[in-house]
């Protein structure tokens, strides 16, 4: 579903048809079928408490809302994953005579990123290409492993979620102002498929620019469809521009041929590492059962790289999803600060937490308690993480002698 680019005047509609507890708002996206508004909770005891305050609703009328209702089973299907928009339910709502149904869906207030790609003015940074791409991934093989191909994955079907966070510099030392920290989430499954579904008397769904060549060839449209749409949003978000290369205004039947003839590939970006470049490698293989798949993409050294990238959430924030978003953003350290209980017990409640980071920092800065060796062991225990994982930050001199050394945790001076 395409945003709109400019200021359109309001359907009297986007104001009508409100919810049991909510208000619609003005249209920030259109379709064939249905149209996207915004939408605000009423500040009222209803029976829906579980309504954030500002959502996305995308809506149809009732008798044109089939596809709408086949996405509804589609996110339940996939609810539970941080990678993929949440739905916080449906509701049929009544206005201008007409019967509407409406899914109400998470907001995403950094827009698609198809946006924040045109406002990049040329592309976006590796690293933060990497982060994004990581995020995609892990939604993919969620979506994959339950059983459904997506089939329009596009810089334009994944918004962005922002989530306040403190940034650490290890080189200057210093907490960097407050800022946002977008994290990507795959939305739009209205296309989406169950794995080997019938295909459609069209042969293929999705955007052209993004579909593989046996999509077009062959009419399948499977798993590793999803891999080679990745790769062309990865491709994109590097240059700024659709990698497969065409002329302005181009025929869909001519793009569709230099798909299936492969008188056209997507161009893989010079400006790319070279892990860059062999990740798109993989994702561009023409035979799709030698396309690698997302569990394996995720390996890749393009996005499992040994770079370290530190962050802090910083905030009352302190649950299993601030570790989620934590490990989402591509931050390979979790700080366990002054040995906060309440950071603790989720870490220790992830599974494979050792597998989430490359290491795990802890604070001697203990309050009353003193940094003894029993103090850094309960909290090792508690955790579930051995002390060659860990680096000490060194707020208490005692510490070196009495405390981290003695469970072999290395030292690592802060400031």
């Amino acid at each position: 579903m395409k945003r709109k680019q400019h200021e359109k005047p309001q359907d009297k509609r986007d104001y009508e048809n409100n919810g049991e507890s909510w208000l619609r708002g003005k249209t920030i996206g259109r379709g064939g079928f249905s149209r996207v508004s915004l939408a605000m909770t009423r500040r009222v005891n209803t029976r829906r408490c579980n309504l954030p305050p500002i959502m996305a609703v995308k809506w149809a009328e009732i008798l044109q809302s089939d596809t709408l209702q086949e996405e509804r089973e589609v996110l339940a299907d996939l609810d539970g994953c941080p990678h993929i928009v949440h739905c916080f339910g449906d509701e049929v709502t009544f206005g201008n005579n007409e019967l509407y149904f409406n899914l109400l869906l998470e907001y995403g207030s950094g827009g698609s990123l198809a946006q924040h790609i045109k406002r990049s003015n040329g592309g976006l940074p590796e690293s933060e290409v990497k982060r994004y791409t990581k995020s995609i991934l892990e939604g993919l093989v969620y979506i994959h492993s339950r059983g459904y191909v997506h089939c329009d994955i596009k810089p334009a079907n994944i918004i962005l979620v922002p989530s306040s966070t403190f940034a650490f510099s290890l080189s200057s030392r210093k907490r960097t102002t407050r800022s946002y920290c977008y994290v990507v989430k795959i939305a739009d499954f209205g296309l989406a498929k169950k794995v080997q579904q019938k295909k459609l008397k069209s042969g293929w769904r999705g955007t052209p620019l993004y579909l593989s060549p046996e999509v077009v060839r062959d009419g399948i449209q499977e798993a590793p469809a999803d891999i080679w749409a990745l790769g062309c949003t990865v491709a994109e978000m590097i240059t700024g521009k659709p990698a497969l290369s065409c002329k302005v205004g181009s025929d869909v039947n001519c793009i569709l041929f230099q798909i299936s003839s492969g008188f056209s590939l997507p161009e893989v970006p010079s400006e790319m590492s070279d892990e860059g470049k062999d990740f798109l490698n993989m994702c561009f293989m023409k035979n799709a059962e030698l396309r690698w798949t997302a569990k394996m993409l995720l390996n890749h050294p393009f996005i499992a790289g040994d770079g370290w990238e530190t962050m802090a959430l910083w905030g009352e924030r302190r649950d299993y999803e601030t570790i989620s978003l934590l490990r989402d953003a591509g931050v390979k350290l979790a700080i366990v600060s002054n040995f906060d209980a309440c950071l603790r017990i989720p870490l220790k409640d992830l599974i494979d937490v050792t597998d989430l980071f490359d290491a795990i920092i802890i604070s001697s800065e203990v309050g009353y308690e003193k940094p003894d060796a029993e103090i850094f062991k309960a909290t090792l225990d508690h955790i579930n993480v051995e002390a060659d994982k860990v680096v000490h930050v060194r707020d208490d001199p005692r510490a070196n002698k009495v405390g981290a050394h003695a469970v072999e945790i290395d030292c690592w001076l802060w400031g």
